[in-house]
């Protein structure tokens, strides 16, 4: 494999922010929609592939002390939040889990909180997210983004979310769950008077 590290164009004197930015700066040039219906796509797309390890390699050998470069790291855990949210954005939640795992745990906040059941949440562990989100409430209660975390985890353990139905939870709703039980009560209703359900209606 290639050096990480001239992949993202950098020096391994770099710092964490340094590698950081040239990683942001690679991914927005070859971010597979720019190049939507565009013969270089295939192209674009490994090229993408490659910054994403070579960032990987690097940022996980730095977590896990080999080269590791103190400026801009995380003992300051708000600077770990943007790569969180961003890693979050990617559907890449186990890179999402061992950054805030690398936060110490003196510095994990309400936003701390709230990143972390976003990622149990996405990994489908709802229990755990509840619990993460009813944490960061509790940190930062008038917050709505955490508020409104809260409660999707909470319809979720309940079975009322449903992503795809702005509704959910509502009073009086109907999914077609409902519809499908209604059909078959109605059909054993039927045949117990005699008839089947095409009959009846």
């Amino acid at each position: 494999m290639k050096d990480p590290y001239a992949v993202l164009g950098v020096s391994k004197d770099a710092t964490d922010q340094e590698i950081k930015d040239a990683y942001r700066e690679l991914a927005r040039k070859y971010h597979p929609d720019n190049y939507a219906d565009n013969p270089l796509s295939d192209l674009a797309s490994e090229k993408m592939k490659e910054i994403n390890d070579a960032y990987d390699e690097i940022m996980n050998g730095r977590r896990s002390g080999k080269g590791k470069k103190k400026a801009g790291g995380y003992a300051n855990s708000n600077s770990a939040f943007p790569e969180v949210r961003s890693l979050i954005s990617q559907g890449r939640y186990e890179q999402a889990q061992e950054v805030l795992d690398g936060v110490p745990v003196e510095s994990r906040n309400a936003e701390w909180y709230f990143l972390n059941g976003t990622v149990l949440f996405r990994r489908g562990w709802f229990d755990q997210a509840y619990t993460s989100f009813a944490t960061a409430c509790r940190m930062e209660p008038g917050n709505p983004e955490y508020r409104d975390a809260l409660n999707r985890a909470q319809a979720q353990s309940r079975g009322q979310y449903n992503p795809y139905n702005r509704s959910y939870g509502a009073a009086g709703g109907c999914n077609s769950c409902d519809v499908c039980q209604g059909l078959i009560c109605a059909d054993c209703c039927c045949e117990c008077m005699g008839g089947d359900l095409i009959s009846c209606c």
